[in-house]
């Protein structure tokens, strides 16, 4: 079903071919077989028109159906008009209670362009106050269970990047840094290697001139430059807008990950890689990762987007820094894991009887490692691989419930584990010879993690200096 703001946009298209054509509703109704007041239903967003009639609508204003159907209104007033319709249906301008105001003929642009500078601003502010660690946290938390219940599986943008690599003439293979290039160009971008991008930007795209910035070539390995021009490349394809608060943000990002990890190990090729892993019993993250010339981490990320949907398993992903605390997390397998007050995962702390802590224990770090844990919510197995990175030490997690550890790689282990996690007991407090030995006794200091205390940044991209950047734009527009 068409968004209320489609809708709006069409009836936009609509009225102004009719228009365009010196017709009244009731001519062009009568036309087209329907009253005028259905006609001025269908211009005023109320009413979703059949094909049939836009059909008919096409042929009376020398129009084609595609035309009508386009999502950019049809000119200056039409776009004003939508995007104050768009405000005045905002959450943030309903939890004021005031009244929208009805757009006639006789409002002008003028007036409209003020009305629509005041909610930009009440925009605004209300991204400022939003943007805090704990509203962060709740609108990473409720697009984490909207993914969950898809289970991480967005079908459109997976046929979008197969469409994309089968117009660069990808076939098979780990993706290379030239099908990338090509990828852009096709897209009116060129990919250029820089030394002086902006610290709080990962790349920028400069779309007046069709370039997209990327840091050196030189970096070892380079394997996150191919992510990261996709990535940038995916907001262009989406559609996407500057976001409309943090929640937004989240989605987007969300969405560009979702497409690199698409390219770099396209759906056709992986699902078939890990079919036949399964065939022969011998699903590893590691296996999969070496096929495509990925990372560890992007791996087990994308068979969260596919194991469930194309060979029927949950599952669980976790990141996990060397202080125990999880960064990334997706589960479907009903693991139990630690969350705050407001649902998030994130930033809790893992159970130490749990893999994806222990394994930074192990001796040889090379390798994966398997576990069996015991929880009250049933057996788990799960693969873990450790790294480090110059902020520390991580561990990469992924494991299914027990009946399905024999599919995998490692289903043999003898290491076993209990978690009885939340209950404090397990691992949250010390046993009660080791409290009475110590208990008033010693005095830690706590580290404190600055973005503690910190509002998300300002600006029209969370996280991003505009003003670093539009001034690296100037640079390089220059030369």
């Amino acid at each position: 079903m068409p968004s209320a703001v489609e809708l709006t946009t069409l009836g936009h298209r609509i009225r102004h071919h009719r228009v365009e054509n010196g017709m009244t509703l009731d001519e062009l109704g009568a036309a087209v077989g329907v009253a005028g007041s259905h006609l001025s239903l269908i211009e005023n967003g109320k009413r979703e028109p059949k094909l049939s009639l836009l059909q008919e609508i096409a042929r009376v204003t020398g129009t084609e159906v595609a035309e009508l159907l386009s999502t950019e209104p049809p000119n200056h007033r039409a776009a004003l008009e939508i995007e104050l319709d768009r405000a005045q249906a905002s959450s943030v301008f309903r939890r004021l209670g005031i009244a929208p105001i009805k757009i006639t003929k006789g409002t002008s642009d003028e007036t409209l362009e003020s009305i629509l500078g005041l909610h930009r601003e009440l925009q605004r502010r209300e991204r400022e106050a939003i943007a805090t660690p704990e509203e962060a946290r709740r609108a990473n938390t409720e697009l984490r269970l909207r993914m969950r219940e898809r289970g991480n599986y967005l079908p459109d943008i997976e046929r979008l990047a197969e469409k994309q690599l089968k117009s660069a003439g990808h076939v098979s293979g780990a993706l290379t840094h030239r099908t990338v290039s090509i990828m852009a160009e096709q897209l009116g971008f060129e990919l250029l290697y820089v030394n002086d991008l902006p610290h709080s930007a990962r790349s920028v795209t400069d779309l007046e001139n069709g370039r997209i910035y990327l840091p050196p070539a030189s970096i070892p390995g380079g394997h996150g430059l191919r992510s990261m021009a996709l990535q940038a490349m995916a907001h262009r394809l989406l559609g996407h807008r500057p976001p409309t608060d943090y929640a937004d943000f989240l989605q987007q990002r969300l969405e560009i990950n979702y497409y690199a990890a698409c390219c770099l190990m396209p759906e056709t090729a992986s699902v078939a890689f890990l079919q036949q892993a399964k065939k022969d019993r011998n699903l590893a993250v590691e296996d999969f990762r070496d096929a495509f010339g990925v990372t560890h981490e992007a791996a087990g990320m994308r068979m969260t987007n596919l194991l469930t949907h194309h060979l029927g398993m949950s599952l669980h992903f976790l990141r996990v820094d060397g202080s125990g605390a999880i960064s990334r997390v997706y589960e479907n397998d009903e693991l139990p894991l630690p969350m705050d007050v407001t649902g998030a995962v994130e930033g809790q702390i893992v159970c130490r009887k749990f893999l994806a802590r222990s394994a930074f224990e192990a001796h040889n770090r090379t390798t994966e490692h398997y576990q069996y844990t015991d929880t009250p919510a049933g057996t788990f197995w799960c693969s873990t691989q450790t790294g480090t990175t110059s902020d520390g030490e991580f561990s990469i997690s992924v494991g299914v419930p027990f009946d399905d550890a024999r599919w995998f790689r490692g289903r043999e282990t003898q290491k076993r584990a209990v978690s009885t996690c939340p209950d404090e007991s397990c691992c949250r407090r010390p046993p009660g010879d080791v409290t009475a030995r110590w208990e008033g006794k010693a005095w830690p200091s706590a580290r404190v993690h600055m973005q503690m205390f910190s509002p998300l940044p300002r600006g029209a991209f969370p996280g991003v200096d505009d003003g670093e950047v539009y001034a690296f734009l100037d640079r390089h527009a220059e030369g």
